[in-house]
């Protein structure tokens, strides 16, 4: 038998070649979708991402970056923050903050966030397909679920700047990636600062979504007063929260009204 037939897979005699598996692909996002809408006129564009809509307690975290058309380039390992480690996350948030020209990462929801920046925007670039910067009454009447965030606005003001919404945006678009790094370091550090304060649930390591053991925890123990009692989140079991009681637990573990 030559040396060529015996490396050749399936035959008597061959030699197993041994194959590295195959490292995941995470796609790099880019500036493009973000440069063709300065093309339409705008200086200020603030882009958002928000982190922890289907967690089961904690808040909804939004990040938001400002960039103007003289924006550099991306800083080198960015990704949509839910394609990236913690180390690597905590990595880029200070490559994130001198790219951008202004951010910020808050506790609140979209209009909040924007009402931190320093000043106005042009136009606004949402990862997804929904517009959650609209009035109540219009995110009310296109979900029948309960709203996301609460809104404190009474109307839409024609001095809104106009908001732009794509889906993955978070993937393909830098700026919103950046935004949601931003978001997701700052919400998974307040999930560990509340671990010891509500030690049977482990926020440190399950970050408020709900993994079998957080679940469990809430079947013994009820929830705290950080869980999201009135969400009815995908698969949430009816009476996983047992809303008919008014008890909650506190920081301590103990049943408080």
């Amino acid at each position: 038998m030559t040396a060529a037939q015996q490396q050749r897979p399936g035959r008597v005699g061959a030699v197993p070649v041994q194959r590295q598996p195959a490292k995941p692909v995470i796609r790099r996002p880019s500036l493009r979708f973000e440069k063709e809408l300065f093309r339409g006129g705008p200086t200020r564009l603030a882009a958002m991402d928000e982190v922890g809509r289907g967690a089961l307690a904690g808040p909804v975290s939004i990040g938001v970056v400002v960039i103007t058309p003289s924006i550099g380039r991306v800083p080198p390992g960015l990704a949509d923050s839910k394609l990236l480690t913690p180390a690597a996350r905590e990595q880029l948030v200070r490559p994130i903050r001198r790219w951008v020209t202004e951010f910020a990462a808050l506790r609140t929801a979209g209009r909040r966030a924007l009402a931190a920046l320093s000043g106005p925007v042009d136009a606004v670039l949402l990862d997804g397909n929904h517009n959650y910067l609209t009035t109540p009454s219009v995110l009310a009447a296109a979900s029948d679920d309960l709203p996301l965030f609460e809104l404190e606005v009474e109307s839409t003001a024609p001095t809104e700047p106009p908001v732009h919404v794509k889906i993955k945006a978070d993937m393909t678009c830098a700026a919103v990636a950046g935004a949601s790094v931003l978001a997701k370091t700052e919400r998974d550090r307040l999930l560990v600062e509340m671990d010891p304060r509500f030690p049977r649930y482990g926020f440190a390591e399950n970050k408020g979504y709900g993994t079998p053991e957080h679940v469990a925890a809430l079947r013994e123990y009820g929830p705290s007063t950080v869980h999201r009692r009135s969400w009815r989140l995908p698969g949430e079991e009816p009476d996983l929260f047992c809303e008919s009681t008014d008890l909650l637990v506190g920081p301590e573990g103990m049943m408080s009204q």
